[in-house]
């Protein structure tokens, strides 16, 4: 009896060290281990979704209409009739009966979903350059994204990693970004995958009570940056691939210049420090006990979190969840959103209006056809691409630099990262994301343009 009661205590350790290893480890691989897929470095998770596009390409763009067809017409169900098979069941209410405003906004991405995908209607909403690029280009990478990172998410947030890198980061994260140590983990995930693994992982976390509204709001628009592997996409745009190194290392200078200067700025610095249920901030869980180094009170957070664990079925379930929340919610504001500023940036002048005023900007900083830059600078609002695409025409590599490394930095674009902020649980609004674009801009540009003249 005494050697079962020694020994116990023991068991129970080395169970929490498994518990904790395997699924961190595994989650390391799969969301942060970079890989070469294809000539592209990437991680697996995204490997895994590309594989999913290839096996299913003829058909994803069926599934992803039907799903936002459902989604409309299940949140007009909930709205108008409010069933009790779906109102008394919490995960089906919350993810149908949702407030009129995104009610309407799913009605009008089932609605561009469904003309776009017959052909039928304005040219002006389904060509290729608006709701088709969106609905055959967007939505089937984020559908094949949100089904592997939703379900593999709890292997980075249930078992103990946060707690860990949490506890290790802070010291950096906290002074510098004001920012807990665990966001760091949302930064690599963006980095080396996408930056919208970032924002789910985000969102989750704010929900969790684990980041306030200013910390959800801040890592949402700051550190859910663009992938390595798209930045080569971009840069390769504008026939500057060879430059992809200092392209990179520029990018990286003026986003954490970005991230040092913008959320200490409105709209960012107003956002409250109350947690999701509007409990305040409380640190206490960051303060580092005397008796302990950083290193060994990380790892007895970690292994405290791995003993919570006791039903792995739970777990699973909650993955599920997160991709049938990302799926059904996110998909129909991004169709929605999307096409409009998409519409806005191909059928009208209004960012070429909205970049008159950077010319001035652009001679000051003595940059090469000030003019015509000035026209792709705004128009990164409704999607990131669509400057460096502008730009290639451009004859200046100087002003092709530049444009390219400023769409990269500017971060928030409507087709994707903007629609997934705003249909995410993140509390920001949408003239608060495009003030956040600007204050980038307007940051980020002179540190990129002054690389670039000692680039070239």
């Amino acid at each position: 009896m005494l050697e079962k009661t020694l020994a116990a205590p023991r068991l129970n350790s080395r169970r929490n060290l498994l518990v904790f290893l395997i699924p961190s480890l595994i989650g390391i691989l799969l969301f942060m281990t970079p890989v070469s897929h294809q000539g592209d470095i990437t991680i697996p998770v995204a490997v895994m979704a590309k594989s999913v596009q290839t096996v299913l390409a003829d058909q994803l763009v069926a599934m992803v209409s039907g799903i936002i067809t459902t989604t409309m017409l299940l949140t007009l169900v909930a709205w108008l009739f409010k069933p009790a098979i779906l109102v008394k069941r919490p995960f089906l209410n919350s993810l149908f009966n949702v407030s009129p405003f995104w009610a309407l906004v799913r009605i009008l991405g089932g609605v561009f979903v469904l003309l776009t995908f017959f052909g039928i209607g304005p040219e002006a909403l389904r060509s290729d350059a608006t709701g088709g690029l969106v609905l055959h280009d967007l939505l089937p990478v984020l559908f094949s994204v949100f089904i592997f990172a939703g379900l593999l998410l709890p292997l980075l947030l249930d078992f103990g990693l946060l707690e860990f890198v949490g506890t290790m980061m802070t010291r950096i994260m906290r002074p510098v970004f004001r920012l807990p140590g665990r966001s760091a983990v949302d930064c690599f995930a963006s980095w080396l995958g996408d930056g919208s693994v970032g924002i789910l992982l985000t969102s989750k976390q704010y929900e969790g009570k684990f980041y306030t509204q200013r910390e959800a709001a801040v890592i949402g628009t700051t550190f859910s940056a663009v992938s390595i592997t798209f930045c080569l996409v971009v840069i390769s745009q504008v026939k500057l691939a060879h430059m992809f190194v200092p392209f990179y290392l520029t990018v990286c200078l003026a986003g954490v210049v970005a991230a040092i200067i913008v959320p200490r700025l409105p709209p960012l610095c107003w956002k409250k420090d109350v947690y999701a249920d509007g409990t305040p901030l409380c640190r206490k869980h960051e303060a580092i006990p005397h008796e302990h180094g950083i290193l060994s009170y990380g790892f007895e957070r970690a292994l405290k979190k791995a003993e919570s664990v006791t039903d792995f079925g739970a777990v699973a379930r909650e993955g599920l969840k997160n991709a049938l929340d990302m799926v059904f919610g996110v998909l129909p504001v991004v169709m929605a959103i999307g096409t409009c500023s998409l519409m806005l940036a191909e059928h009208t002048p209004l960012f070429t209006w909205l970049g008159a005023p950077f010319v001035p900007l652009l001679e000051l900083l003595q940059l090469p056809e000030a003019e015509a830059a000035s026209r792709t600078i705004m128009v990164g609002f409704a999607d990131m691409f669509i400057p460096a695409i502008l730009a290639s025409s451009i004859e200046s590599e100087m002003t092709r630099f530049v444009i390219a490394a400023l769409s990269v930095t500017q971060l928030i674009y409507m087709s994707e990262v903007g629609a997934l902020l705003l249909g995410s649980k993140i509390p920001v609004k949408m003239w608060e994301l495009f003030l956040i674009f600007l204050m980038r801009t307007l940051i980020t540009l002179p540190v990129i343009a002054g690389v670039a003249h000692l680039l070239f």
